[in-house]
């Protein structure tokens, strides 16, 4: 509910600015292409009854968003920043707090008429 909350708040501002974007930090757990997978290679993350969906469901209300605001200037994606060392996961990341945020500091610099509606990751784009 915060990030609905955030972005309503924001989005009156956001109207009104030159080059806006919305960043959502999701995770690639949050992808239902990659948990549905049948091999290693496909399938991340361990099974998670809380953190997963909430992933999703953060995806899912972006793309809403990339419906309600089509047409106009806003740019609005997803994205994952690895597996960050953070107290979430004990500092058990293989990833600094920089390393991570490098996606979206690339997603909230991009240039107009970039990219909007996608998720993405230090690799490139993330299936839904």
């Amino acid at each position: 509910i915060g990030v609905i909350r955030v972005t309503n708040a924001m989005l009156p501002l956001l109207r009104r600015s030159a080059s806006p974007r919305i960043v959502n930090m999701s995770s690639s757990v949050g992808s239902l292409t990659r948990q549905s997978g049948t091999d290693a290679e496909r399938t991340v993350g361990p099974v998670l009854a809380a953190y997963s969906p909430s992933k999703t469901f953060l995806n899912a209300v972006t793309l809403q968003y990339v419906r309600e605001l089509s047409g106009t200037n806003i740019l609005i994606n997803v994205c994952c920043p690895g597996y960050v060392a953070t107290d979430l996961n004990g500092f058990q990341g293989v990833r600094t707090p920089e390393q991570g945020a490098a996606i979206a500091v690339k997603l909230a610099t991009l240039p107009d008429g970039g990219p909007t509606g996608r998720f993405f990751e230090d690799a490139g784009e993330v299936p839904w």
